[in-house]
């Protein structure tokens, strides 16, 4: 009876640390092609849907070339906007109001969340000299080494995470003392790797949501900013898989002092 009692406490830590692995793998594929899946997994969102209209107002010119014309403009070309841009682990995907209609950046390590660069890199040379002289520069969403810095300090620690997780399993497989008290360590590490990570995403996303706010002001009306940035699913899904690491550490520990192979 006790033996099968501990069967079901380290089966029940195998299942939580094995949890935290595969929604890890969820956050790793996200953006990395706009396909089904990695397509609606991100980090944040920004978008840029009423820009264009924001920009009429303030500066009272029709303009009608803000916005891309198709899909297949390259990013960072000067070629237009889009009007939702998806940010992953390690690139970032631009879409036009249909979705399913994207791109994506190159793919790089660590990939570096930098709103405001995307955006001007994005818009015709003389929209993006205008852009530049008129959003504020003392904000945390234009702060280019604040943004790029914090998110890809919080990729290795989703990275360094995700193979402590895989660790917690593995080594939880082999029913030793010993190997129950390594699992435990990983399930401790990565626990507070993510916290650290799903942290510092989450104030990332809070301060440069205070873009949100932003007015343009004009003799006659004022008008928002136009540019929206909201938290992914990616975000929730790197706090769940904190929780599921975290929980797995109880009976691991159990299991490390109690069990009698």
């Amino acid at each position: 009876m006790v033996a099968m009692r501990g069967e079901y406490c380290i089966g029940f830590g195998s299942i939580l640390s094995l949890a935290s692995l595969l929604l890890l793998i969820f956050l790793h594929v996200g953006q990395i092609n706009t396909s089904t899946v990695p397509r609606s997994i991100y980090m944040v969102q920004v978008d840029t849907s009423g820009y264009q209209q924001a920009m009429i107002v303030a500066l009272a010119n029709p303009f009608n070339n803000v916005y891309a014309p198709n899909s297949s403009v390259q990013l960072a070309s000067g070629g237009g906007l889009r009007h939702h841009y998806l940010y992953g682990l390690y690139t970032h995907c631009a879409y036009l109001a249909n979705t399913t209609e994207g791109l994506c950046s190159s793919h790089v390590v660590g990939n570096q969340f930098r709103p405001f660069d995307t955006i001007v890199e994005d818009l015709p040379l003389n929209i993006s000299r205008l852009s530049q002289s008129f959003i504020l520069q003392d904000t945390p969403f234009t702060d280019a080494e604040y943004t790029s810095s914090n998110s890809r300090a919080a990729y290795w620690m989703v990275l360094l995470g995700t193979i402590c997780a895989g660790l917690t399993f593995i080594t939880g497989i082999p029913k030793r003392n010993w190997t129950f008290a390594v699992s435990t360590i990983f399930a401790i590490a990565g626990s507070i790797l993510l916290l650290i990570a799903a942290s510092i995403w989450t104030v990332l996303i809070n301060r440069t949501d205070d873009i949100n706010t932003r007015i343009l002001a004009t003799r006659t009306e004022e008008v928002p900013l136009g540019l929206v940035v909201t938290m992914g699913n990616g975000l929730i899904l790197l706090w769940v898989a904190f929780g599921t690491m975290t929980a797995s550490v109880i009976p691991y520990m159990i299991s490390c002092c109690t069990w009698r192979g």
